[in-house]
């Protein structure tokens, strides 16, 4: 059972999320709010495994209450949700620590996608978001795939599916350990610092090229 906490100011769109959410057996929404302002109070009380979290909402937003949450409960998946417009800003979430990023226009299954996958260890990103962002990244030397090796390829693609590294690790047949390992080879070629950017970099450059 996945415990979800709805942060969202728009009361119609938090109910909608609540009542697609509760026709899921694997999916709890253990609480609802329209800020961040008592995200502490929230977490302590809730203990919310992930949380599907507004951008933009009054006294304190997504952005603040990200910070708040993963200072205190780091363990707390993150996925934000956003507009397209919101460059900047998602920017600003990724880095700090959000674990995933829809756009609120996305399908109810693209949503529930991004809650399963990123609950299992992946890493999700709507590909026109990740077109945006990239150009806040630092790019690497080349966008040519052949800077990873097949194997790194073969990894980076999984992840950007939406598989967690225990997926990956079947799907290749090799340890948690070996994936941990091609990931840190990675994020060292494409010059990004965690799997949100690797796969942001993916949709931006290496995608484009299959």
């Amino acid at each position: 059972m996945i415990r979800v906490f709805i942060y969202d100011d728009d009361a119609h769109r938090r109910a909608s999320l609540e009542m697609l959410l509760s026709l899921y057996d694997d999916i709890n929404v253990v609480g609802t709010a329209e800020n961040c302002k008592y995200a502490l109070q929230d977490m302590e009380a809730q203990l919310p495994d992930l949380i599907l979290m507004d951008i933009n909402m009054p006294e304190v937003d997504g952005k603040a209450g990200l910070k708040i949450i993963k200072e205190s409960y780091p363990e707390v998946k993150v996925v934000i949700q956003t507009v397209f417009e919101d460059t900047e800003q998602i920017f600003e979430c990724i880095k700090g620590g959000a674990d995933g990023y829809i756009l609120k226009k996305d399908s109810p299954e693209a949503i529930l996608n991004a809650i399963r996958s990123v609950y299992s260890g992946g890493a999700i990103m709507n590909p026109g978001i990740a077109n945006k962002v990239l150009s806040y990244f630092k790019p690497a030397k080349t966008s040519d795939s052949h800077i990873l090796s097949h194997r790194e390829n073969e990894v980076l693609n999984l992840l950007a599916s939406g598989d967690s590294y225990k997926m990956i690790a079947d799907k290749l047949n090799v340890s948690y350990h070996t994936v941990n390992t091609h990931l840190k080879k990675i994020y060292e070629k494409l010059q990004v610092s965690s799997s949100v950017e690797a796969v942001a970099y993916y949709y931006k450059n290496l995608h484009k090229q299959k």
